[in-house]
């Protein structure tokens, strides 16, 4: 299987929430600190990239970020103005107006039409060479499966021309393992688990992209272990916390109750990626994030979770 910075085009996905856009930007960062020259590119521009990489705002022509490190916002509008400009031939000056306006209700009446701007951008800048690696900060799992099979969706509304021959080749990086993949990110929950499940079966039963890796982000460390556990079960008992409490001369009671949350909650966790790794195929590796205890998202939280993958990967 071709390592995960490897590819050159990552899709990154996961359910709202989990840290789908702090991952995207942890892996661009990393393969661009190994000396590749890597385009991060965030598919809904909501500006965190902009807040990850505390680089200010970025847009659909991308600028150098960091050293080896290349940012961009999709824009639907732009990529059909760099479509027409460079396939077509066709000169266009300033927006795009009534083109514009019909292209929307093309999009809203044909299924692919909107998202095969987005996916084709990508896909061109992969033809074109011009990165090692391509990190999109894609939809959540309710979407993405619309973008990745968007140029699939144009061949079966196309069977011939420009357009056809277009998306042929679309699918010929898309469909190749070695160069495309698709990294879900989720987190040890139920709703995560659940939609990471679904969505598995789904880029496998709808779309040509291999789903190459799984991230599990906010993984709780285990405490302790067997032989540990039954010793913070005795120290437990009320006697001895009663005689531990005198002897340290204050409440340890509150110490224990954190403990035992803990353990609950990594047991619950441990339950939930349980589950997870018996619905996901063999193959697919899994990496593991650890909890970061912190309410401040920037580039001190990007450079922690791209050491976290780093160790991960085994670099």
């Amino acid at each position: 299987m071709t390592s995960l910075l490897d590819h050159r085009l990552l899709f990154v996905t996961g359910k709202g929430g989990v840290g789908k856009s702090t991952v995207a930007s942890a892996l661009a960062l990393l393969a661009s600190t190994q000396g590749k020259k890597t385009l991060v590119c965030e598919v809904e521009p909501k500006g965190d990239l902009s807040a990850l990489y505390e680089c200010g705002p970025t847009s659909f022509a991308g600028r150098e970020i960091a050293e080896h490190l290349w940012a961009m916002s999709m824009d639907t509008e732009a990529s059909l103005r760099e479509y027409l400009k460079i396939n077509l031939r066709v000169p266009v000056v300033g927006r795009i107006g009534p083109l514009a306006r019909a292209f929307d209700f093309v999009a809203t009446a044909a299924p692919g039409v909107r998202e095969i701007l987005v996916v084709g951008k990508l896909c061109w800048e992969v033809r074109e060479q011009n990165w090692d690696l391509i990190v999109v900060d894609a939809s959540a799992t309710g979407h993405v499966i619309g973008q990745l099979a968007a140029p699939q969706a144009i061949n079966s509304l196309v069977k011939v021309g420009l357009v056809r021959q277009q998306t042929d080749w679309m699918l010929d990086i898309l469909s190749d393992p070695a160069k495309t993949g698709l990294c879900v990110v989720t987190t040890p929950e139920e709703m995560p688990v659940n939609e990471t499940i679904e969505l598995a079966g789904r880029v496998g039963a709808e779309t040509t992209v291999s789903l190459s890796t799984v991230i599990v982000n906010r993984v709780l460390p285990e405490l302790f272990g067997a032989n540990e556990e039954a010793m913070f079960e005795a120290l437990c008992a009320e006697e001895v916390a009663r005689t531990l409490a005198v002897e340290s001369g204050g409440d340890v009671g509150l110490i224990f109750e954190g403990a035992h949350l803990a353990v609950t909650m990594r047991r619950t966790q441990a339950a939930h990626l349980d589950r997870l790794r018996k619905h996901i195929d063999a193959a697919v590796p899994f990496l593991f994030l650890p909890y970061l205890f912190t309410r401040v998202h920037g580039l001190r939280t990007t450079r922690k979770v791209a050491r976290a993958i780093d160790e991960e990967l085994g670099s």
